[in-house]
């Protein structure tokens, strides 16, 4: 199953360019990482720079959706009139999804910012996530830095009744820009852009990454270990805590996704575990302690639907079928319906 799709995703993502550009390189299902700027992994240990909030000797891949002029004929029948139906709306989708299972989740590793690939159940989840959400909408894609968030958008997208191609969008410098332009009006109709962000990534584990979960307990205790996990405020050693990460994550969501949302624009992040805890948690006003007990399962789509500046929730992180996770406004009811005449 991810032989027939994977391609698909890496040559939207363009991986390659991107280890090239970053000069990283990582031996996978090992615990020796190399990062630029002498940022060094090994045996769990992190030294100098990473993708957090605490320093800044990383390479930052960000965009502005304002880029690309996103136009579904499914959802505006004619070209005149998508800037005013725009300006109209005032109810958009916002998809969250954690990333599928990943090579050091299948080994149980503490992973953090660590850049780990999909493991193949990882896969399997995207493609799923992606079913599940097959007929709702999605104009933007945000996703974290890190690869197995970026291919869980890919691999998700492939499955999407709408057939889009995800286009990454590059800002990193003026060339960067030149070159992943997309001149064609055509192929703008049939794009979706996609921009990665590091205030997306999970948060920095510091000396737990690379370590056996189980293992760590037993070095450190029960207690410590599950402290540094679960509480708010308490960062593992050089890691950070759920409140460092929620500072990165919310910020970038109240200032560059908010906007898409209000505009009308529907959107779908990408992320991990702990930055999208931080968002649920703004999302849905919850309390430090609250947060601390949230659990997304990965591979599982979450939907809010943003109407009248408020997000209501309308799917939950473990909803086992399409019709359990969703129930549809009508706005999403038409938007299914006229996916199902399009495409009959």
């Amino acid at each position: 199953m991810a032989a027939a799709v994977f391609p698909q995703a890496i040559g939207t993502l363009q991986w390659h360019q991107y280890l090239t550009d970053c000069n990283l390189h990582q031996e996978l299902g090992s615990t020796s990482v190399k990062l630029t700027n002498g940022f060094i992994f090994s045996n769990g240990f992190f030294r100098r720079g990473c993708y957090c909030s605490r320093t800044r000797n990383f390479t930052v891949i960000q965009s502005s959706a304002s880029q690309t002029s996103v136009f579904d004929p499914v959802k505006a029948p004619s070209r005149s009139n998508t800037s005013e139906s725009r300006k109209k709306s005032n109810e958009a989708a916002l998809i969250l999804i954690r990333h599928g299972e990943s090579l050091w989740n299948e080994k149980n590793l503490f992973t953090g910012c660590v850049d780990v690939p999909l493991s193949k159940k990882g896969v399997e989840e995207a493609i799923e996530a992606g079913k599940r959400i097959s007929s709702i909408p999605v104009d933007t894609i945000y996703t974290s830095a890190l690869i197995r968030a970026q291919m869980t958008a890919m691999l998700a997208m492939t499955q999407h009744r709408r057939r889009k191609v995800p286009v990454v969008l590059h800002n990193e410098s003026e060339q960067a820009k030149a070159w992943s332009q997309i001149f064609s009006e055509d192929t703008k109709k049939q794009s979706i852009p996609v921009i990665a962000a590091w205030q997306l990534n999970e948060r920095m584990y510091g000396e737990l990454q690379g370590l056996n979960k189980q293992e760590t307990a037993d070095r450190y205790g029960k207690e410590q270990v599950h402290e540094w996990r679960r509480s708010y405020d308490i960062p593992p050693p050089n890691g950070e805590s759920l409140e460092m990460c929620a500072e990165r994550a919310v910020a970038y969501f109240r200032d560059q996704i908010e906007p898409q949302l209000l505009s009308g624009k529907n959107v779908m992040i990408a992320a991990h575990g702990n930055s999208l805890r931080s968002i649920i948690m703004y999302l849905d006003k919850l309390t430090s302690q609250e947060v601390i007990s949230l659990e997304l399962s990965t591979g599982i789509p979450m939907l809010y639907i943003f109407k009248e500046g408020k997000f209501i929730r309308r799917g939950s992180p473990i909803g086992p079928s399409e019709a359990g996770v969703y129930a549809y406004t009508r706005s999403l009811a038409q938007y299914r319906q006229k996916l199902d005449e399009m495409l009959q």
